[in-house]
């Protein structure tokens, strides 16, 4: 009895080793096949593995650095549950054939933020990566070219990212959340929809119903109207809009008018944002947002979308004409006066010889009729960067070149 109880012992011993030794190998595979299809985006570092008889497979101290990116996203725990350790080896063995109920939580993200790390949020000429003029455009600095970046994060007191996410595959649904700390949150639920694993491609395939989002700002709006507003010299509501007149111009520019209750939604958010829930479709056009005609008045369905709990009718697209919003490339040349000899003053100089005034105090003017001085910090080919005094200390801003219509120099007259 005892020689069967021990030989018990030892085949329990010798499966339990076999079960974490194949676990361990099978995820570090799994995790080498997902860093060799990342390596044109980034580097992924797995960690230390770890399992659980449960069917468990936990990574501590992971991250991911992204090439655009220079601050890692670190994890401090990702947790795949696979719900019996048999469904767990043969998901690592052949992720093709996953079982439909499975969730992955990542616990302790991090993201330090840093002020050049990220590229301005839409471009600073106005349009979007595929050259289209660009909807959501939030101006935080005189140049209402210049959008808010993570320069503006860090002087508003975010200087980092963090918080946990949540994925849940059900046989019925997806279910997944991303919750920070102090930015806000996003909740998302799709009804009938499977994350599928194929070929080393990851498809999310959907049924008939459309996706919920649900997004939460925490306040962040707020501080991002009050912020961009202040930095930009204006009250919020004109900062707001602004914006707004921004996301008329994107839609006009794409043949699309928004509702009025569209618009007052939008500056809604902009200025007290809230709790927005949403429908979409990801595989539709415009992702599923009603679109009417001119031609035909129509009183059909509007977009669903709920605000802090409550319906919002009449949310919709109307289609018209395109309508190009026309930007001159070229500065207008403004008029030199004759310079008084030896005297202090402010003074036109030449762009093209900017580069020579770098720590000067100079004045440029911008195409809105907004002044900014200050010290220029330095000067590229696309835009240059003039540092003014605020409150805590120096912030430079850039400014686009083509949409300097003066720049001046306080310097001593010189004799002509």
């Amino acid at each position: 009895m005892r020689r069967l109880l021990t030989t018990l012992v030892i085949l329990v011993l010798v499966g339990f080793a076999a079960f974490k030794a194949g676990v361990w190998w099978l995820a570090d595979q799994r995790m080498a096949d997902a860093r060799q299809a990342l390596e044109q985006y980034g580097v992924l570092h797995r960690g230390g593995i770890s399992s659980g008889i449960e069917g468990r497979l936990v990574l501590n101290g992971a991250s991911w650095q992204d090439f655009e990116l220079t601050q890692p996203l670190n994890i401090a725990r990702a947790e795949f549950d696979a719900g019996s350790p048999v469904n767990l080896l043969t998901g690592l063995a052949d992720p093709s054939r996953m079982l439909p109920q499975w969730s992955v939580r990542l616990d302790g993200l991090s993201l330090t933020l840093d002020p050049t790390m990220l590229r301005s949020w839409v471009t600073a000429e106005g349009v979007n990566s595929e050259g289209e003029q660009a909807l959501f455009v939030l101006s935080c600095a005189p140049d209402p070219r210049q959008q808010l970046g993570s320069g503006d994060l860090i002087r508003m007191g975010i200087t980092g990212l963090a918080g946990e996410a949540f994925l849940q595959q059900d046989p019925d649904r997806i279910h997944a959340e991303l919750n920070t700390i102090s930015t806000g949150s996003l909740e998302l639920d799709w009804p009938a929809a499977r994350v599928r694993l194929q070929d080393g491609e990851v498809t999310v395939s959907s049924g008939t119903e459309p996706l919920q989002l649900t997004l939460r700002d925490a306040g962040l709006m707020r501080r991002i109207a009050a912020y961009c507003a202040r930095e930009a010299g204006v009250k919020p509501d004109e900062w707001a809009r602004r914006s707004l007149d921004a996301l008329v111009a994107g839609l006009e520019a794409r043949g699309l008018e928004p509702s009025g209750q569209l618009k007052a939604l939008y500056r809604q958010w902009l200025l007290e944002g809230g709790e927005l829930t949403v429908s979409l479709r990801p595989g539709d056009a415009l992702f599923g947002i009603p679109v009417r005609t001119e031609e035909v008045e129509q009183t059909g369905r509007g977009w669903p979308v709920r605000y802090n709990g409550a319906g919002v009718p009449d949310v919709y697209l109307t289609e018209t004409q395109p309508v190009m919003a026309e930007t001159s490339d070229v500065a207008v040349a403004p008029v030199v006066p004759r310079e008084n000899t030896g005297v202090e003053g402010w003074y036109v100089a030449d762009m093209a010889n900017a580069d020579q005034w770098i720590d000067h105090k100079v004045r440029v003017t911008l195409s809105n009729d907004k002044v900014v001085d200050g010290r220029l910090v330095s000067v590229s080919e696309k835009e240059l960067e003039v540092a003014r005094l605020v409150a805590g200390g120096e912030v430079a801003y850039p400014m686009l070149i083509r949409v300097i219509t003066n720049f001046e120099v306080w310097r001593r007259g010189r004799a002509q």
